[in-house]
């Protein structure tokens, strides 16, 4: 058989595999994005569902705005130092873990030969496959202890996650969307009466637009990306609301 070269190779990940580019942060996105969108909108329904509850007939436009853009601007820079912290969290504890399984390889080599043995017997190896593999696995340390970090302790690689990426994209991600809900307090007060209504749609819009970046990035149905960030993003904005209903402004 033929070797494969690393062009060959390179040229088939790029045709068959091929992702998009905002793939490997589509997580980031949807998280920052509809925490961004129902955190903003929460502010607009609590006003309103306190005014439908016998307030001031007049919402407090001014009050939306600062307590809107107190929680944009607040919650977006406290997720993505929280996922900073987080994505640095899992690296710290992934490299403590390898470093331990390293020294079990060169401290105990044949405890740890077993062991590998007997997980691949459990993944349906034969007796006499496993300890080929196995012996494979040995004269590679670095493969043998990524091996034993997956299917030991089951625990995936984060050192590739650029901590200070990933918190950027979340907090982008808040900003970006969770304004959204906010534009027709901005830009329409005048044009509107009802700039509770126009929110409503703008929130709408908002999600159904999350639910498109899903359906591009991920290429998932169009029912699994639309319609579950949008039914989603509704029941919280619900909750938003009637939990306004119990207060006065």
């Amino acid at each position: 058989m033929k070797k494969l070269t690393k062009e060959q190779f390179t040229s088939h990940i790029l045709k068959e595999h091929a992702t998009h580019p905002l793939s490997t942060h589509l997580k980031e996105i949807v998280y920052g994005g509809i925490d961004g969108i129902i955190t903003t909108f929460a502010v607009v329904a609590g006003f309103s569902g306190a005014q439908t509850a016998g307030a001031d007939p007049t919402l407090p436009t001014l009050a939306v705005l600062l307590f809107g853009f107190a929680n944009l601007f607040g919650d977006a820079s406290s997720m993505g130092l929280g996922n900073f912290l987080s994505v640095r969290a899992d690296q710290d504890v992934y490299k403590k873990e390898q470093e331990k399984e390293l020294r079990e390889i060169e401290e105990n080599p044949e405890y740890e030969i077993r062991e590998t043995q007997y997980m691949l017997t459990e993944k349906g190896f034969t007796a006499s496959q496993a300890e080929q593999l196995t012996s494979m696995y040995a004269t590679n340390k670095d493969f043998w202890v990524d091996f034993m970090m997956r299917e030991e302790l089951e625990m995936q690689n984060p050192m590739q996650d650029n901590p200070l990426v990933s918190a950027t994209v979340t907090a982008s991600s808040f900003m970006i969307f969770g304004v959204i809900p906010l534009i027709p307090y901005v830009f329409f007060r005048e044009v509107f009466s009802n700039q509770f209504a126009v929110s409503i749609t703008f929130t709408f819009a908002a999600l159904i637009s999350l639910g498109l970046v899903r359906l591009k990035v991920a290429n998932q149905g169009f029912i699994r990306s639309v319609g579950e960030t949008v039914l989603i993003g509704c029941i919280s904005a619900g909750v938003a609301y009637v939990v306004g209903t119990f207060f006065r402004v």
